[in-house]
């Protein structure tokens, strides 16, 4: 009786210990797959075209050249109007983000900066010059400098650069989502994502 005893015992023992052991190798499994879902998605994210905008803007272009010293002066001129297409870009492929499996946490490390570019049309009218004084190469570029200089520092007074914040956070808000319904935690700088509403007061 005994003997039939011990072996019921030994028998359901080594039952557990096959079940225990397929859990642990199921839900390591599971981490696994969940670990290479997150890591896909995040690498899966391109180039972000959050936000474009168009400027037009009139210049009056003016050079003046002294010819012999201050006796006598040559001066050119052209008027430009600019009409350029800027667009506000994420490369979120450039994302540095750590994953730690033990505790189920994804964080997210660097988010790159906003790609600003700026294209510029240039039309010339009224262009005039001499022969002493005649537009060059370099006179075009220190228009289309001059131009960009002046773009950005409207680009910088608008609104383009808090909406396309806005939708970058849109877009990371993607993760929360994927995170939390795997059962993971995201964090970025320290901070832990625990709504959709935590991603609006994020510092980027």
């Amino acid at each position: 009786m005994r003997k039939i005893l011990f072996g019921v015992i030994i028998t359901l023992v080594v039952l557990f210990t096959f079940k225990y052991c397929d859990e642990k190798k199921e839900d390591k499994i599971v981490l696994q797959e969940s670990s290479a879902l997150i890591q896909k998605q995040i690498k899966n994210v391109g180039k972000l075209i959050v936000n474009e905008g168009h400027f037009s803007e009139v210049f009056n272009y003016k050079n003046s050249k002294e010819i012999f010293g201050e006796y006598f002066t040559s001066n050119k001129k052209a008027l430009v109007v600019v009409n350029a297409e800027v667009t506000i870009a994420y490369d979120l492929s450039k994302i540095e983000f750590k994953i730690d499996e033990a505790t189920k946490t994804l964080q997210i490390i660097n988010i790159p900066k906003e790609e600003i570019k700026i294209n510029p049309d240039l039309e010339y009218y009224d262009m005039q010059s001499d022969f002493l004084n005649p537009f060059e190469a370099q006179d075009y570029n220190a228009i289309k400098n001059t131009v960009k200089a002046s773009l950005a520092k409207k680009i910088e007074a608008s609104d383009l650069k808090a909406n396309a914040k806005n939708r970058l956070i849109s877009e990371l808000s993607k993760f929360y989502i994927l995170t939390n319904s795997l059962g993971w935690t995201l964090t970025y700088n320290d901070t832990t994502m625990t709504s959709l509403e935590t991603f609006q007061n994020l510092k980027l």
